[in-house]
C-alpha cells in the first residue's frame, strides 16, 4: 500500500477516535435519552445537542465535524493521486503532513489555543491542495 493511503486509513481511525472522543463524554453530559433521540426540537428544549454540550465537549464535537469537512477534500487529493499514478515523495510527504496537522489540531481545538489551531488547520489544507496540485503536473 503507498503511504498516501496508509494515511487515509490511518486518518480514518482518527475520525473514529474524534468521535469516541467527543461521543462519550456528551453521553455522559446529556444522557442517552437525547443523544439517541431523533433530536427533534421539543425533545431537545430548542436547542440542538451541540449548543448543550459543556465548553470543552462542543469544541470536541467541532473539530471532528471539521475533520469531516477536512477529510473528503484530503480523500479526494489521494484518489486522484493514486489513480493518477503520481505518487511522489512530495506526496507522501504532504499526506504526512495533513495527518500530523489533523492530530495535533484535536489538542489544539480543546484547549483553545488561538491562533494556533488555525495555523494547525491550515497546514493540513496547505498540504492536500499541494497534493493536488502535484497530481495535475
Amino acid at each position: 500500500m503507498t503511504t498516501e493511503l496508509t494515511i487515509l486509513a490511518l486518518a480514518g481511525l482518527l475520525q473514529a477516535i474524534q468521535f469516541a472522543l467527543m461521543a462519550v463524554p456528551a453521553n455522559l453530559e446529556l444522557g442517552v435519552g437525547k443523544t439517541a433521540s431523533p433530536r427533534d426540537p421539543e425533545r431537545m428544549g430548542g436547542k440542538t445537542i451541540l449548543e448543550q454540550l459543556s465548553t470543552k465537549t462542543g469544541r470536541l464535537a467541532r473539530a471532528m465535524n471539521n475533520h469531516f469537512e477536512a477529510l473528503i477534500l484530503f480523500t479526494l487529493a489521494v484518489v486522484v493521486v493514486e489513480l493518477s499514478g503520481q505518487n511522489s515523495n512530495f506526496t507522501a510527504t504532504c499526506a504526512i503532513i495533513y495527518l500530523v496537522a489533523r492530530i495535533a489540531y484535536v489538542p489544539a481545538y480543546y484547549f483553545g489555543l488561538s491562533p494556533w489551531r488555525s495555523y494547525i488547520w491550515f497546514a493540513g489544507f496547505f498540504a492536500t491542495v499541494l497534493m493536488l496540485f502535484a497530481a495535475l503536473l
